[in-house]
């Protein structure tokens, strides 16, 4: 009998697993979809992927973020100004949408590992960040130099990473509150 319990409990909890992963992918193209018009528009996807991956920890955080990939891989217009499909992936900001993966494990497992502790989730956040960065300048400037164009190092941080440093610190800082107040409401 306590094992039939037992069975019923562990299904129950897969079938809530499933469903936070859904809405966190749901709440992820969301924040995708958020765009404050500044020099160069700002999405709000990272704050999204920090949020959920703070909230839900590594497996769940991460598991949303690849079906939020994944739905925009096939077409789905989850992406940044309401795109979707391989084309994205494969184009110059293809290698942010693949750092946001490492984003999720890093800040998941800090989160996992720190349950509540403020400045490791922000740390996280830094460094997950960081990662999606190199992953995404890496990324960028191998396409913008396969067109035949050449450019320095300088430049292409000046396109794609300066520009957004403080409005991810501001980011990051919402995404720490926000975990921090919804975390213990998840089961």
């Amino acid at each position: 009998m306590d094992e039939k319990i037992t069975e019923k409990k562990s299904r129950k909890l897969k079938v809530i697993d499933i469903v936070y992963i859904g809405i966190s992918a749901a709440l992820i193209a969301v924040c995708s979809w958020i765009s404050i018009p500044l020099t160069v528009p700002i999405s709000l996807q990272t704050m999204g992927i920090c949020l959920v991956a703070g909230i839900f920890g590594m497996k769940k955080g991460t598991a949303a973020t690849l079906v939020y990939i994944l739905l925009g891989a096939i077409g789905v217009p989850v992406f940044s100004g309401f795109t979707g499909g391989m084309s994205i992936i494969l184009g110059s900001t293809g290698g942010y949408i693949i750092g946001f993966i490492f984003t999720a494990l890093i800040v998941g497992f800090v989160s996992d590992k720190y349950k509540g502790k403020m400045i490791p989730l922000v740390l996280s956040m830094v460094a997950g960040i960081l990662v999606c960065y190199a992953f995404g300048t890496a990324w960028f400037a191998l396409v913008y130099a396969k067109g035949g164009n050449s450019v320095t190092l300088s430049a292409i941080l000046g396109w794609c990473v300066i520009p957004f440093l403080l409005p991810d610190a501001v980011k990051i800082a919402l995404a720490a509150l926000l975990t921090n107040r919804l975390r213990r409401f998840v089961k």
